[in-house]
């Protein structure tokens, strides 16, 4: 199983992941094993790595969360990168910079915009917290950085096909969202839907009419589906699934039939004792988790069974920007300053060491002070990233051919 907790804003990432096999080095009975899963035999009680290595189990539980859903159109994953790792984070880090590089350096002004334009498409946490993040590059963190350019006026744009924000949130949170999102120069676009997303941008459906929003950096926060594992799960356990490829598991998160076999967080279809359906969010995963092992250490030792999972929900949080947030949380609805405290010693207690805990809060403080980004560095490349050789050097051809032939004298033959 693998745990990294995710910075929803690319530009922190530093400190928030930490090396397994270094957390469970005090762990003498623990190994850690790189290698991708391709198959589980319930009946032999076997895994198979893709490398071919077979390890036995006697209790295995299964938790290899989720990837980012494309609902059936996986080709615009090439130009709308999602949120689902420390990769993909680092790429839209690239894609985000590397616009403004782009803009200082071409004059025309339709690509300019284009090139400014920044487009999430997802409004709920995720995309919340990832548009007022850019918000606050553009406005505060690049503002002194360029001369052609003037990163305030970038274009920040969050669409949903959800009639607001923060579905999942009480209404009148998600109105403060709203309009803090919009003191930041976020335009929020609700109700509309996504058709199609290539290089230039994307195509969209709002209310019955069709329309284009031409943007060179797409970020999708739209939604999730299960692991691949999931399926080859299903097959070999006859689990049933979910329309999101989920396992559905029994009260004590096991899959049917195979008491040995424990799915939990974003691979499970759970219900609580009510029969609603848990969310798809960490404290599920985190307190599944835990009840399987409290289970399998219980029944090692013999003891009586613990009674079936009930989660116990301390609320949702979105962090909206700088001293801004919104909370749902113990029942109590908290909003700007206050909500945004809770959000960030939330975050820091769940980070799984003391030292990432201190080297994060020392980073955050010095960012919401400064407004300076740590780890604003572009490396590797994007799929829609700008051909310098060939645009610019097309450009300045076009110029000075445009020039010299101002320059010919009437009668005058130039020599090629």
């Amino acid at each position: 199983m693998r745990f990294r907790p995710l910075p929803r804003d690319p530009f922190t990432d530093r400190g928030i992941a930490s090396p397994l096999r270094g957390v469970l080095s005090g762990q003498k009975n623990t190994r850690v094993l790189l290698g991708t899963v391709v198959d589980v035999d319930p009946e032999s009680k076997q895994v198979t790595l893709q490398d071919g290595a077979v390890l036995q189990y006697d209790s295995l539980i299964i938790a290899t969360g989720s990837q980012t859903s494309y609902f059936g159109h996986n080709d615009w994953q090439e130009w709308a990168p999602g949120l689902k790792s420390i990769e993909e984070a680092t790429t839209i880090r690239h894609k985000i910079l590397y616009a403004f590089e782009v803009a200082e350096r071409i004059s025309d002004p339709a690509q300019r915009r284009a090139w400014l334009t920044f487009v999430i498409v997802g409004a709920g946490p995720t995309g919340v917290e990832l548009a007022g993040a850019i918000a606050e590059i553009a406005r505060q963190t690049l503002r002194n950085d360029f001369r052609s350019i003037h990163p305030e006026e970038a274009e920040i744009i969050l669409l949903d096909g959800a009639p607001r924000v923060l579905m999942t949130f009480p209404e009148h949170l998600a109105e403060k969202a709203t309009r803090s999102l919009d003191r930041l120069g976020v335009r929020v676009k609700c109700g509309g839907m996504v058709q199609h997303v290539d290089n230039d941008g994307l195509a969209i459906s709002s209310n019955g009419q069709a329309d284009t929003i031409a943007a060179k950096t797409v970020i999708w926060a739209g939604g999730i589906t299960a692991s691949p594992l999931g399926k080859i799960l299903a097959t070999r356990t006859k689990a049933e699934i979910d329309k999101g490829g989920r396992i559905k598991v029994l009260p004590n998160l096991t899959v049917q039939n195979h008491p040995d076999v424990y799915v939990i967080g974003d691979l499970a279809s759970a219900a609580d004792e009510h029969g609603k359906p848990l969310p798809g969010l960490a404290q599920v995963a985190m307190q599944g988790g835990a009840y399987a092992a409290k289970v399998i250490l219980r029944r090692v030792k013999g003891q009586p069974e613990l009674p079936p999972f009930r989660y116990f929900d301390k609320g949702s949080l979105a962090v909206i920007g700088r001293a801004s947030a919104v909370a749902n949380t113990f029942g109590m609805h908290l909003s700007g300053f206050v909500a945004w405290l809770v959000w960030v010693f939330i975050h820091l207690m769940y980070l799984v060491t003391f030292q990432s805990r201190l080297q994060v809060f020392i980073q955050w403080a010095v960012q919401d002070i400064t407004f300076n980004r740590g780890a604003r560095l572009i490396t590797g490349i994007a799929p829609t990233d700008f051909n310098f050789n060939r645009e610019v050097s097309g450009q300045r051809s076009a110029v000075e051919t445009k020039r010299d032939a101002n320059n010919v004298m009437p009668g005058r033959v130039e020599e090629s």
